[in-house]
């Protein structure tokens, strides 16, 4: 038996997090609205969750590509369009898109309704570039320039895909 076993203390298992509609971090970029479900902090770094508003014809990131994290998009409501490389696939509630490191990829709303999506990133590294985003626009104050969304997104082994375009 280990020590804990033998211990007459009893255990206290992880706090669990509940989210509740409203709660949770926001994060504004341009016509996306982020909530985060979870930062990480309490999956010791392994998984961070956001749920995204895209406005109607929302063109969303330019193509780019992670080193080091997976990103998952889980379609809520309306249609987000995935462009992975050459490839388009419009994706409707209930479709999953999992983009594993090294895979070139971009989303968009080219819709007239807004879509709803459930996104995750394993592990948490990405969290914090939408954070940097955020504040480098001082809260809609400045407008950000193609080379700093790029400067930003180096910091977090991201790049983007060259020679790609959004479709």
């Amino acid at each position: 038996m280990t020590e804990a076993e033998n211990s007459s203390e009893p255990q206290t298992a992880p706090a669990v997090s509940v989210v509740r509609p409203g709660e949770g971090e926001t994060i504004v970029l341009g016509t996306t609205r982020m909530r985060v479900l979870e930062d990480g902090s309490r999956t010791g770094h392994r998984l961070a969750i956001t749920e995204s508003v895209l406005a109607p014809h929302t063109q969303g990131p330019p193509q780019h590509r992670h080193a080091r994290h997976d990103e998952g998009f889980y379609v809520l409501s309306g249609t987000v369009r995935f462009t992975v490389g050459d490839e388009e696939h419009d994706a409707g509630p209930g479709t999953f898109v999992l983009v594993p490191p090294g895979a070139p990829h971009t989303f968009a709303n080219p819709g007239d309704r807004p879509a709803v999506m459930l996104s995750t990133f394993t592990p948490d590294l990405y969290l914090q570039y939408f954070r940097d985003l955020r504040d480098g626009l001082g809260d809609g104050r400045r407008t950000l320039t193609p080379q700093a969304a790029v400067d930003t997104m180096s910091r977090y082994a991201t790049e983007p895909a060259a020679g790609l375009t959004r479709g």
